[in-house]
């Protein structure tokens, strides 16, 4: 591929970043692999601000729900909860969604749920539905859309008009994706199951707004699955980053002119992120980075491992789950111009 000859260098210096004595005495204490705590410094530039991102993902996020107004209005979901003794609070920056601050059944076994009147998931993850913004007459497409939480939210803003194509390459998890598509109430979603990157030789630049919720090491997610911490190498980094560049430069073939993208994973990696854009903006001149009107977490990294990934960087959104009591995610708006 000629674009691993044209960054060679820099992926040289990105995946072979070696764990300094400090790096490993935290990675020993906190559970880590070594080379995760020595990116984290690299990116905080701080060994301290690295022990407060540490201890945050050690604590608890409150699970959170979204209220599916295809089917109920929030307000009659908001009294029949409460009728049940399940306390829940509103999160600020997405319209339809809660905080579950306290509740003595599993939220997932409600006949509330069970009906499709809201869909257990994260406060970070609502956020790039809102962002992209689909309207009820465009025709959308969510590139990996199982288990079906970003999909059946691009529906309900669209209010179950205009067409979402929602792919999924993993035959097992399109189920799930079928079931909440069901559950949910959604009508106007067609699912494929296919390799999003086939979808470049017949659908170019036809969809007005692409959301791309790339495969990734889910970094983000420590707090909620502790296992992260070392289920991931860094040569596994390295396969997940061309598979998102790859991704992303299909998102923009298939997005029209003047159409927006959302790039987002669940993964606080630079080299998940930032890098995948700044390479990405390195090869093809018709896409730009636009800023996210919802103002939670911090600005992308626009420099890593002495590398100036640009200053439109700090377009992007970072949100550490210690500053946000989210998940770590990560959330960038492009325009195809």
């Amino acid at each position: 591929m000629q674009m691993d000859k044209r960054f060679k260098h820099l992926d040289e210096r990105i995946f072979g970043i070696s764990p300094t004595l400090k790096a490993k005495e935290l990675a020993e204490r906190y559970g880590y692999l070594p080379y995760m705590i020595q990116r984290y410094y690299e990116m905080l530039g701080d060994w301290q601000e690295v022990v407060l991102l540490l201890e945050g993902n050690e604590e608890r996020i409150l699970p959170s729900i979204r209220c599916n107004t295809l089917k109920i209005k929030c307000k009659t979901l908001e009294e029949r909860l409460s009728s049940k003794n399940i306390k829940i609070r509103k999160i600020p920056w997405a319209p339809h969604g809660y905080w579950v601050e306290h509740s003595d059944i599993s939220i997932g076994a409600l006949h509330e749920y069970l009906h499709g009147y809201y869909y257990i998931q994260g406060p970070a993850s609502m956020i790039p539905a809102y962002i992209l913004g689909p309207t009820e007459k465009e025709l959308v497409v969510d590139l990996a859309a199982a288990p079906g939480g970003k999909t059946t939210q691009l529906a309900q803003l669209m209010s179950n008009s205009g067409t979402i194509i929602a792919v999924e390459r993993n035959r097992k998890r399109v189920k799930s994706l079928i079931s909440n598509v069901r559950r949910m109430g959604v009508t106007n979603t067609i699912i494929l199951n296919t390799d999003a990157r086939k979808l470049r030789l017949y659908l170019k630049e036809v969809f007005d707004k692409t959301l791309l919720d790339a495969p990734c090491t889910g970094e983000g997610l420590i707090p909620l699955i502790p296992e992260r911490k070392r289920s991931r190498t860094m040569n596994d980094l390295k396969i997940l980053h061309r598979l998102q560049v790859e991704l992303l430069l299909t998102a923009i073939e298939l997005t029209r002119d003047n159409g927006l993208i959302v790039y987002t994973t669940c993964s606080i990696a630079p080299e998940e992120n930032e890098y995948v854009l700044y390479k990405v903006l390195n090869t093809v001149d018709n896409i730009e980075l636009l800023p996210i009107s919802i103002d939670i977490g911090v600005p992308g990294l626009d420099e890593y491992l002495g590398i100036n990934m640009g200053s439109e960087m700090k377009l992007t959104r970072r949100l550490y789950t210690y500053l946000t009591g989210t998940e770590g995610f990560f959330i960038a708006l492009l325009r195809k111009r």
